[in-house]
């Protein structure tokens, strides 16, 4: 494991690439997604200086459970969202990731903070099912594009233990 993060900097998708195969170090040998999102949602945060970083997990594990918080960094933040509410629901119903440049401009947008202005949510998927969404928060507009959705769903994708299974 990882004990220091090592970020140069430069260009956002520089930073990508540095903390690609560290976050892989840190996640390769443990079993535990708990653990392993409370790391990688740190290290996103420290990394990219995010509003908020984290998880939320599908409790019960099934298609009629709801979003419950899970590991993040950032303030404090709702704890459960339903199917189908907000950027979170939104990305977990459709199964795929969702870009908001203006959180403002989304219909039914959760506002957990005011000064959250953009967001990404990734799924993570295991054996055919969202187990849990990567949500990312912005205080900028448009801070997420194509680049921040390429690497966060190869990063999801170490979260799951049969890569074959992952769903694209």
């Amino acid at each position: 494991m990882a004990e220091e993060l090592r970020i140069n900097g430069g260009s956002k998708e520089e930073k990508y690439r540095e903390l690609m195969p560290q976050v892989k170090a840190v996640v390769e040998g443990e079993t535990d997604r708990i653990a392993n999102m409370a790391n990688v949602a740190s290290m996103l945060h420290e990394t990219f200086g995010f509003w908020w970083t984290g998880f939320y997990r599908v409790s019960p594990p099934t298609p009629e459970g709801e979003l419950v918080l899970g590991p993040f960094q950032g303030p404090l933040a709702c704890t459960r969202i339903k199917k189908g509410k907000g950027v979170c629901g939104t990305a977990w119903e459709r199964g795929e990731t969702v870009i908001v440049p203006d959180v403002d401009a989304f219909p039914g947008h959760i506002a957990c903070s005011s000064l959250s202005r953009s967001e990404i949510v990734v799924p993570v998927w295991e054996n055919g099912m969202v187990v849990a969404v990567l949500d990312i928060d912005s205080k900028e507009l448009g801070t997420f594009d194509e680049v921040d959705k390429k690497y966060l769903e190869e990063i999801v994708s170490y979260f799951i233990s049969k890569p074959s299974l992952h769903h694209r």
